[in-house]
């Protein structure tokens, strides 16, 4: 039993070396120094709450919370920045820099630029006026990153219910953590080209939104394209359920918004959300977390940038 015992212990190790208290001693003053710089870049725009939470995410979904999807493209490699995904959408590494400079001076070469991403995701959540929850920690950055890998696993938003769901699955995310997590889109904006194929011609959207979404959002390809439309239309600087509602009366933003909401099987969790805002939140933390638990670097895998943009 006991060889077994121990390739157990291996299986479980690299998430069971996350906890909430890692920096407990190292560096206490982690959060406090965090939360300030995130509420100041929020206080300047109120969208950038939204664009570090979906930096998290896109970071996770690419071998991992390891904050590669940091990395500037080097003469050895193209980073994640440029991919299909996050080329031109993907934002906020500014403020990620502003966060990790903060902390180098509080406690230098201590916290990973993984867990910073971490942490900052969950501090963007509770200031727009949502949940906030025991961040695991503990993560190391990754010296490299994935072009490809940003590319095939990041969902577009032309998926179909099946395709969130079998993305969602590569990640150890289960279809209910997916369809929490897609609450997200109850806060930001998204560009032209991420739902100009659904509001002119998909029929699963209200004509009226779709008329009121085509005026910003020109049907020619190359025409207006990076102009933006509010992923939630009522309270897209607010955390809430919003999302859910709208996609109940097809007024979901991107087509891969209203396939949660499509006589489909998450048809009822959607419904769930819209009835129970306590249920909702609860269930994106969870969801948050077990996105946060994907394929961590612990112990003496990978480094603590120094640079989030760069490798030791």
């Amino acid at each position: 039993m006991a060889p077994f015992f121990f390739f157990f212990l291996l299986l479980s190790s690299s998430n069971a070396q996350l906890t909430t208290s890692f920096y407990s001693s190292s560096c206490p003053s982690v959060f406090s120094t965090i939360k300030p710089v995130v509420q100041s870049a929020i206080n300047t725009e109120a969208r950038m709450g939204a664009s570090l939470l979906r930096l998290f995410f896109h970071d996770c979904f690419v071998n991992g919370c390891d904050g590669s999807v940091l990395l500037d493209d080097t003469a050895n490699f193209t980073g994640e920045k440029t991919a299909a995904p996050n080329n031109n959408s993907i934002r906020g590494f500014n403020v990620i820099d502003n966060i990790k400079a903060a902390v180098e001076k509080a406690c230098p070469g201590i916290v990973s630029c993984a867990d910073i991403l971490a942490i900052t995701a969950m501090d963007s959540v509770n200031i727009l006026g949502g949940p906030s929850w025991s961040v695991k920690l503990g993560r190391r950055d990754s010296t490299t990153a994935s072009f490809s890998g940003a590319n095939s696993n990041i969902p577009p938003p032309s998926s179909s219910l099946s395709n969130l769901i079998s993305k969602f699955s590569a990640q150890g995310l289960s279809t209910k953590d997916m369809v929490a997590l897609s609450g997200a889109h109850t806060i930001g904006q998204a560009r032209c080209t991420s739902f100009r194929a659904h509001i002119y011609n998909d029929t699963d959207i209200d004509s009226s939104f779709a008329r009121t979404r085509q005026a910003n959002c020109p049907a020619t390809a190359g025409t207006g394209d990076n102009n933006l439309a509010p992923l939630d239309l009522q309270t897209p600087t607010s955390f809430g359920n919003d999302y859910y509602q709208n996609l109940l009366v097809k007024k979901g933003l991107m087509h891969s918004d209203q396939e949660l909401y499509n006589n489909g099987s998450t048809d009822s969790q959607v419904q769930g959300y819209v009835n129970s805002p306590n249920t909702f939140s609860s269930d994106f933390v969870t969801a948050m977390i077990n996105m946060g638990d994907i394929s961590p670097l612990t112990g003496s895998s990978g480094e603590v940038r120094t640079n989030c943009r760069k490798t030791n």
